[in-house]
């Protein structure tokens, strides 16, 4: 193979039909439309800190490849939380930003970072791996990341000399329910009448919810649901959230067909919005905020009304965002997520990797008890 490497600081300047071809059934997130519109927005760019670097391998000049990849100058909105080998560089005296990562922003789910035919991963990813590593050191970058990749890549990476990190989600499976009362009779007796009593107090408070999808899916509803994230940002980070109105508007013009919105009212009065992803198999949650504190209606929003949509729509698994242990009792089950990390400096690349060796242990330890608490009843029940 006669490969060559073409980094570009644009999506638009990568063929459309070419990355979406690449990215086949690799999920919303890495669709062109998506990525194309966090760069329209200025969610990414600009002083986001998340400048686009993607690359772009060509075989004898036939587009074979590519991967999103950003400079990052901070460590917001990836999810894989790596402050502390910040500090332990600045310590130091050691710059630890920019650096190299190869993420979908803001969006922890796992997926591809290389698209490229199946057939070609095994022999690219050596050569692609040894590219990042020199781009890294002629950019002057301090380190490569790979975010939520999934575990065959992550094996792959590791054998060119990458750390692996492993970190939990909890996820939900669908195992061929008929109705949420199939998937709620799974629950041992008293987990079952704790979400039960829970979905009640909603009904009795006068709540009810709606999901809207594709063409349902209104400029005025967008605008609603942007509200309902603003507010719960700025009651919780202080700002108005990483995106912008301009961008759900984008999503709504060229994603809508993929997108599920949740509305919580009370009346004629909004009182909570969720926004989420889906392709033929998945469900994504990733948007959500209220403008009004009701018992057990981030549940609702959030979780049951996606777990209903699920069934409807025989989707197989529902990855209801990062972190959260109060999904176990609610039926989402603890998975690994996995990461993949080379550092410039060697005594700090050996440092790290007796670091996530002992952060693995505890991983494991933590998912083995998560399952523990899982409210599913028992074979002998």
């Amino acid at each position: 193979m006669e490969l060559q490497f073409v980094f570009v600081d644009a999506i638009g300047q990568i063929d459309r039909q070419q990355w979406n071809h690449l990215a086949a059934g690799a999920g919303p997130f890495l669709d062109y439309d998506f990525l194309q519109s966090l760069e329209q927005t200025d969610c990414v760019g600009q002083h986001s800190g998340w400048q686009p670097c993607h690359l772009v391998v060509y075989n004898s000049g036939a587009f074979i490849a590519a991967m999103p990849l950003y400079q990052k100058i901070h460590s917001y909105g990836e999810y894989v939380f790596d402050f502390a080998w910040a500090e332990a560089y600045q310590r130091h005296g050691l710059q630890y930003y920019p650096k190299l990562i190869s993420a979908i922003p803001f969006t922890p789910v796992t997926g591809p970072r290389l698209l490229c035919d199946p057939a070609l991963t095994s022999q690219l990813w050596p050569a692609v791996t040894e590219q990042l590593k020199q781009y890294c050191l002629q950019q002057g970058l301090s380190s490569v990341h790979l975010l939520f990749t999934d575990a065959q890549t992550s094996n792959t990476l590791t054998e060119q000399q990458l750390l692996s990190r492993t970190s939990v989600q909890f996820h939900w499976f669908n195992r061929g329910y008929g109705s949420f009362e199939d998937f709620v009779a799974t629950f041992n007796s008293r987990k079952r009448k704790n979400l039960n009593k829970e979905r009640a107090r909603l009904t009795q408070a006068g709540v009810t919810c709606r999901r809207l999808n594709g063409a349902q899916i209104s400029e005025q509803d967008m605008h609603d649901f942007y509200l309902c994230y603003r507010q719960t940002y700025l009651k919780r980070s202080g700002h108005s959230g990483y995106l912008t109105p301009e961008f759900f508007n984008l999503l709504r013009e060229k994603m809508a067909d993929n997108l599920l919105l949740v509305q919580a009212v009370r009346g004629d009065k909004l009182l909570a919005s969720a926004l989420l992803l889906f392709d033929e198999h998945h469900l994504y949650g990733r948007y959500w905020g209220a403008l009004e504190e009701v018992d057990g209606l981030h549940f609702e929003v959030c979780y049951y009304q996606g777990i209903e949509f699920c069934i409807q729509n025989n989707l197989k698994q529902f990855n209801p965002g990062t972190q959260g242990e109060h999904k176990i009792q609610r039926g989402f089950e603890p998975v690994y997520c996995y990461s993949a990390h080379w550092l410039a400096q060697p005594e700090f690349h050996q440092a790290v990797a007796e670091f996530l060796q002992h952060e693995a242990a505890h991983i494991r330890h933590y998912k083995t008890q998560a399952a523990t608490l899982l409210p599913f009843r028992k074979q002998a029940e």
